[in-house]
Formats: structure tokens, sequence, C-alpha cells
């Protein structure tokens, strides 16, 4: 029973510690580190909450051909099934909520799923390794600052990682049609979460060997992760002009097993950006460290799972570090499991325990360091424009905001529109009403010598382009 106490505090301090730390500038605009794709989630929960929810057309602000390469007037945005923007309409709906601003309640939405996630980790890894090892990997998922930041954007793979952990976790419990809807959730927001079925299926054949390829609830649960992708992916192939072009993200630029991709990956994002350095101590002992068979197999194989992904994606994880967010969870149990191994080998030895904690202070400082500029935002002007342009245009107005390609400004703006300049009488025959730049160019100096200026600071211009070209 005391142990049972100790472990529950000990958890509840883990939780409000998880809980406390993902509040810090959590009412910053969407416009810091990787504000583009936040917008673009952002923009589709927005739509459903003024236009009512419709999961098979999502849309959002961009109008413009970029993503896709196809002009795109309608703004269809056909990429993970929308369910959790969905979800996030509905909830800012409920009496209260709608006190809160979008933002804010989008990253309180995240902040909670990852606070599942933490809760699954520690299930997961109290199965297969203990309460010890268990507690340590759900800190570290809680307290490594790379996966603080990004436990709070309005990113896909909040989520994903939560829905993943689940399936693996029904899978443990011998839950196959469970796991299957978990999979089936983790698949419809990204594809690439099919590499946890190398864990899944590795944990099973070892407890049921060929005894599992007679049980029906295999194939049915596989069924129902795969079905739902299937039938999205085809249905989404009639909105070519809402497909963001994704052949680059593999291997666009050939880095692939090259020394860039070894380094953006290994050196730089796990070894710095995750670990800050000295956590490679721990991670590289937890590797080493012995395993029961259970645990051995899933975590190898959950790890060969990612370095998969790591070569198949290439190119988008040498591009965007927001894609190893995935990585995290079994990043942290290889580090719970390296603590643990120095604990056992320097029980009652002082200089260990001082070592322990000197060596994670200097992996959490360092990790901070690269991270904390990620909460910055850089360029207030585009939401001071936005606000200004949201007070004075009408809700139907449709707007230039060239910010290279970047839709973090139409975002601010609250209307549709095109996040480039140029080919301004095409955009004009296709409705677009009013210019607003942050930039004063000369496109932007010819429209305000030929066109009514509505508003001008010293950072920001709002022209009105109905009429004049």
């Amino acid at each position: 029973m005391l142990k049972k106490l100790k472990t529950l505090i000990i958890w509840l301090v883990i939780f409000g510690l998880a809980a406390a730390v993902r509040l810090y500038r959590i009412n910053n605009p969407v416009a810091d580190w990787h504000s583009w794709r936040q917008a673009d989630t952002a923009a589709v929960t927005r739509y459903y909450i003024q236009n009512g929810i419709d999961l098979l057309r999502p849309r959002f602000s961009d109008l413009s051909a970029y993503p896709s390469g196809l002009a795109n007037p309608q703004g269809y945005r056909m990429v993970e099934f929308p369910f959790i923007n969905a979800l996030t309409a509905w909830l800012y709906h409920l009496p209260g909520f709608d006190r809160l601003s979008l933002v804010v309640f989008s990253r309180l939405v995240s902040i909670l799923f990852s606070l599942g996630s933490i809760a699954l980790l520690f299930l997961i890894v109290r199965r297969l390794s203990g309460r010890k090892t268990a507690l340590l990997a759900a800190l570290f998922m809680a307290a490594l600052p790379f996966n603080v930041y990004y436990s709070r954007t309005i990113l896909p793979e909040v989520p994903l990682v939560f829905f993943s952990l689940a399936a693996i976790y029904a899978a443990l419990n011998t839950r196959l049609l469970l796991a299957g809807i978990f999979g089936a959730l983790a698949l419809l927001l990204k594809p690439y979460a099919v590499i946890f079925a190398l864990p899944i299926g590795g944990y099973l054949w070892s407890r049921y060997k060929s005894s599992l390829l007679k049980n029906w609830q295999l194939y049915l649960g596989a069924l129902i992760a795969v079905l739902p992708l299937f039938l999205w992916r085809r249905w989404i192939m009639q909105f070519p002009e809402g497909i963001p072009s994704y052949q680059w993200l593999l291997n666009s630029d050939n880095i692939r097993f090259k020394g860039a991709w070894l380094y953006w990956l290994f050196a730089e994002r796990l070894g710095k950006l995750i670990l800050g350095y000295w956590g490679m101590i721990f991670f590289g002992l937890g590797l080493v460290a012995k395993k029961i068979k259970a645990e051995g197999v899933v975590y190898y194989l959950w790890s060969l799972g990612l370095l998969i992904y790591f070569a198949v994606v290439a190119s988008g994880n040498v591009h965007h570090d927001y894609y190893q967010i995935i990585a995290v969870p079994i990043v942290c149990i290889w580090l719970a499991k390296g603590t643990v191994d120095l604990l056992d080998r320097g029980k009652k030895n002082l200089l260990a325990y001082g070592l322990l904690i000197i060596t994670l202070g200097f992996m959490l400082a360092f990790s901070w360091y690269e991270v904390r500029g990620y909460y910055n935002v850089n360029h207030w002007e585009i939401v001071a424009a936005g606000q200004t342009a949201d007070r004075l245009l009408p809700p139907e107005a449709k707007v230039i905001a060239p910010y290279s390609q970047d839709t973090a400004f139409l975002y601010q703006i609250n209307r549709s529109g095109w996040p480039v300049g140029g080919e301004l009488e095409a955009k004009i025959k296709a409705g677009a009403t009013h210019y607003i730049s942050v930039n004063f160019d000369q496109e932007t100096n010819d429209l305000m010598n030929h066109c009514q200026v509505l508003t001008k600071t010293n950072t920001y211009v709002i022209i009105d382009i109905s009429a004049c070209l």
C-alpha cells in the first residue's frame, strides 16, 4: 500500500510538472517556430468554427497554387483526416470555452493529448520494464525541453503520438481490435505511423508465436487500422489542388545516408536539440543495458521502425525538426533504461548520484538553451497588421499578404487569400480585394502610389486594390 501511495505521489508530481511547463507563453500568437504548419492546421479548425464542420472537405486560408502546384480557389486542405480539428471546433462551442482565444484553446487540446501520452508511456514501460523505469521515462517525456515546446503546438504530430502509444498499450494487453482503432486514428493523422506495427507485431509474436496467426482478431484489427486511411486517400484524390506536394519529403535532395543526413538527425537533432549533448550518456547506457525478452523485442523494434522512418522520409526529417516528435517516447525509454542502469551500478555511491544529477542537469540546460528561441515571436508586425486588417476589412474580403509563402500572416488577418505577391491582375480576377504588406518593397510602393491606402504605419500597410488595377 505504501509503495502504491509513493508511486501515486511521484506520478502526480510528474504530471503537475508536465502541465505547468507546457503553459509557458501559451497565449503567444501563431507566429513562433514552425508557425507555417501550425497556422495551416489552426486555420482548418477556425474554418469549422466559422462555417460548420465538414469532415470530408476541410478548408484553410491559402488559395494559392504554392502548396500543390494547382490553383486552389476553394482553399481545400487535403492532408490529415481532420477529426482533431473537428473535435477542437466542437469543444470550442461548449459553454465557457469560447472565452479563450482559439489559439490558446487549440494549444490546451494539444497539451491534454501530450499529458495522455505521458500517462500511456508510463503504462507501457511499467508493463515491460517495471515501475522505476516507467516513472523515469514519464519524467523525461514531461521535462525534455524539445518535447515540452512541441507538446503545446498546433500540430497533428501531438495527437499522433498519443494514438500510437494507445495502440501499443492496447496490443500489450491483447486488445487487438482496440489497437486497430487507435492505429487507424494514428494513420489518419500521418501514414508513417505504420512504423509502430513493428514493436506491436514483435511483442505479439514473442508472446504467442505461430498461434498468433490463428487469431482472427489480428487480421480484423489490421484491417480496421489500414482501411480508413485507404478510403481517405482515395477520397482526397478528387481534390488534387488541396493536396500539398509531398514527394520531396522522401529524398528530393539525395541526402539519404549521406554525411549531412547523419549529422542533422543524429548529431544536430538527437544529440544537441533533444538530448542536450549530455543525455547521450544515458541514451547509450540504455541501449546496452540488460533487458528481459519482451522489453528488448519491443524497444529495439520500435527503434528500428524509427530508423526506417528516418531513412524513407529522409528530406522531410532533415528539413523539419518537428518530424522527430514521434521519436521522443522511445528516446525517453532509452534514457530511463540508462538512468536505472547507472543507479543500479552505483548503489549507495554518492559519486554516482552526483554524476547523475549534474549530467541530467546539463542535458536539460543545454537542450533548453537550443529550444528557448522557439517560443519567440520575431515578427510582431504581422500580428499588428493582422489585428488591424481583421478589424477594418469585411469578412468576405480576400487578401494578398506576401510573407515568403508563409501562411502565418494570413492566419493573423483571419481572411483567405494568397501568402505571396506577384501576378496581381490574376489574383484580382480571382477575387483579391486588399493587399497587406509588412515589407515596403517595389510592389508595395507601386500599389501605394496607385491604389487607396486604408492605413499605414512604420511597419505595415493595408491597401484597397479592388478597383485600382
